[in-house]
């Protein structure tokens, strides 16, 4: 696993790739990350990242590992997925999509152990009534990103 580390509009972003994907992402430069990325992966990676927080991309095609987590957990990680760029769901929803419509609590302790946020959005599940709960890297990185997607899937729809 290569950790490669860019500039963001939300400060230093690490994504870590091994050679079938990306299997990590940090908000802050990790240890022993490079400026450059060195295979194909993770120059693929980069220019994705790049691109989103560029407003350019709305969906991820790098291929993405996900190396642990339990069958909950991995089934609201699909769940995130598959929430459209610009959109939201609450917990309370994904539990309710994911089988366990009891489970709000639990989709915030898997959201919390997403270890790939950005290309697994996490920032796109919110508390009941939209209300902003949470986020691994500050509720400030939670509203950029959200409103970065606001701004441009409403550019997107009015274009």
């Amino acid at each position: 696993m290569r950790w490669t580390v860019l500039d963001s509009p939300i400060g230093e972003f690490s994504v870590a790739t091994d050679a079938t994907g990306v299997c990590g992402t940090a908000f802050a430069r990790v240890e022993g990350a490079v400026d450059e990325p060195d295979h194909e992966l993770a120059r693929q990676a980069v220019a994705e990242l790049r691109a989103y927080f560029a407003g350019e991309l709305t969906d991820f095609a790098v291929p993405v590992r996900i190396p642990r987590g339990s069958d909950f957990e991995r089934a609201v990680w699909r769940e995130m997925v598959g929430i459209p760029y610009g959109e939201t769901l609450t917990y309370g929803e994904v539990a309710h999509r994911v089988g366990d419509p009891g489970a709000a609590r639990a989709v915030g302790v898997a959201c919390n152990r997403n270890p790939i946020p950005v290309i697994v959005p996490c920032h796109r599940i919110v508390g009941a009534g939209g209300k902003l709960v949470g986020f691994g890297g500050g509720l400030d990185r939670k509203v950029h990103l959200l409103e970065l997607e606001a701004r441009f899937a409403l550019q997107r729809a009015w274009s």
